[in-house]
């Protein structure tokens, strides 16, 4: 499957966000990066770029790539409500996410992993698709056979803040969508309504 390989603190840098997690480059060099470093001077970025800047650090944050992403802001439009607090919530329901945001996986890309290897079940079935969209009542949970995996009992040891959205039980090693989250219950630092009025343009 598809995805973004590259350079990961170069695109921290670029948003200075730690996008992928904590990252030592980024608190060393916390400025875009260039071959003239902080002393560059930056000119004055146009609507236009801002917008595409707030589109592409969306994806890189949720690990989507262009016409996946393109198809969800569709999907979104077509919905009643707000559509950048939906387009917001189906990459908050995507299966990778909710593994990470249930702290299976310290990050997005190892539960992305984790998914693709079939470790993870969705009511029971194997599901090894990363973008599988979640409903309300769906249950999470990590397959028998995985429950041993260094990976995911160091992750599930460490003091993850499981999202106000979600239910997890440690003793099963399996979770539960209790609702869809709002806005105020999505942390990360995005600005959707820059990303609908690049793609309303």
């Amino acid at each position: 499957m598809a995805r973004y390989k590259g350079p990961k603190s170069k695109i921290a840098r670029k948003f200075r966000e730690p996008i992928f997690g904590p990252d030592k480059a980024l608190e060393k060099k916390n400025y875009p990066p260039g071959m003239h470093g902080p002393n560059k001077r930056r000119m004055k970025r146009s609507e236009y770029a801002v917008q595409l800047a707030e589109k592409q650090k969306a994806k890189y944050t949720y690990g989507i790539l262009e016409k996946q992403f393109s198809n969800m802001f569709k999907k979104a439009s077509s919905k009643s409500g707000i559509t950048g607090e939906i387009l917001l919530q189906l990459c908050e329901t995507r299966l990778d996410n909710v593994v990470f945001r249930l702290g299976i996986s310290p990050t997005r890309r190892g539960a992305r992993q984790l998914v693709t290897h079939r470790h993870i079940t969705v009511n029971n079935e194997l599901v090894n698709i990363p973008s599988y969209s979640l409903k309300v009542g769906d249950v999470i949970g990590v397959r028998e056979k995985s429950k041993s995996l260094v990976i995911v009992t160091s992750s599930l040891n460490r003091d993850n803040q499981v999202s106000e959205w979600l239910l997890w039980d440690n003793t099963s090693f399996s979770g539960e969508v209790k609702s869809i989250p709002t806005r105020e219950q999505i942390s990360e630092n995005i600005k959707e309504q820059l990303i609908v009025e690049l793609y309303s343009k």
